[in-house]
């Protein structure tokens, strides 16, 4: 019987597991050249459309830095339990951001709602992909809004109150 066991081992150790280091910085080599044919091969087979690509720039432009995201803390699409019957019921939001609670009601018609606690405030309804220029609404003094401009497509809110700019998710309608 020689000293060769059934699994090939021969009771040698070779070169391979010296230099654990200098293996594990080849592999990660390897990955970084590997994720970059990778990424060819999809803008070759799967490229991200044009138009794609200039709503996303379009969305980034009217990222507001200094703005607080509103939360969307209620949908009725989502939350609210169906009532048998009911046809062309509107769409109710929620959104906070902090102690601002902004309810909104989203009709075909237009959009209806009240920001709490209550406050003057400039609103402006954004669009996309490709929206002419965005709505303006005005809150009164009971923080009440209104705008006969119905929605479609994606939107979001962007309020003005005092010094703060609060922006709300970005919703379909």
């Amino acid at each position: 019987m020689s000293g060769v066991r059934d699994d090939g081992f021969d009771g040698r150790f070779d070169d391979r597991f010296e230099d654990d280091e200098e293996s594990a910085v080849d592999e990660e080599f390897d990955a970084d050249i590997l994720e970059e044919e990778l990424r060819q091969a999809v803008a070759v087979l799967d490229p991200v459309p044009d138009e794609l690509r200039q709503i996303a720039i379009e969305a980034f432009a009217l990222h507001d830095m200094d703005a607080k995201l509103a939360e969307l803390t209620f949908d009725s699409l989502v939350d609210a339990i169906p009532v048998r019957g009911a046809v062309d019921v509107p769409r109710m939001l929620t959104f906070t951001a902090g102690d601002l609670t902004v309810d909104v009601e989203v009709t075909p018609h237009g959009l209806l709602g009240q920001i709490l606690p209550p406050q003057p405030a400039g609103i402006e309804v954004l669009g996309g992909p490709h929206p002419a220029a965005p709505t303006t609404l005005t809150a009164d003094g009971m923080g009440r809004f209104a705008g006969d401009a119905g929605v479609s497509g994606p939107f979001a809110l962007r309020l003005r109150t005092g010094g703060d700019v609060i922006v709300t998710e970005w919703l379909r309608a």
